[in-house]
């Protein structure tokens, strides 16, 4: 996969009745081979509680859709019905709990990975939560 494959250029997160709507716009289409994740680093501004969500691909079928709570260790796998996604965006609604625990100062931002690297991070997060 180069570079230009799969390029995260923008990701948004809200709220929609009890769940949280994270949207990923990539610039190119999901792979069509190998492994591609996307997902939210979210934290306190502290660091001491993390949450990553995140939407896994292989061949450019989504086979993975989870949360991970950092510091219990505990990753909390969701159904893939809760993942829609085109050729440049991909939506996970994952449940409201998956953010239990990082109040009003959190910090966020989005991340891809392409086979098990990390390809890009930091990627600003538009929020209307």
């Amino acid at each position: 996969m180069s570079t230009q494959d799969a390029l995260l250029k923008q990701a948004s997160i809200s709220t929609q009745d009890s769940t949280v709507v994270a949207t990923f716009n990539i610039d190119g289409t999901i792979p069509a081979s190998g492994a591609y994740v996307v997902g939210l680093v979210g934290a306190t501004p502290d660091y001491s509680t993390q949450r990553r969500l995140c939407i896994e691909f292989m061949n450019g079928e989504a086979i993975a859709f989870y949360s991970f709570n950092r510091e219990q260790g505990v990753e909390e796998d969701y159904d893939l019905s809760g993942v829609t996604h085109s050729d440049s965006t991909i939506t996970g609604s994952f449940p409201m709990a998956a953010l239990n625990g990082l109040g009003k100062g959190h910090v966020m931002s989005a991340f891809s990975e392409a086979e098990g690297r990390e390809f890009q991070h930091g990627v600003p997060v538009e929020e209307h939560l």
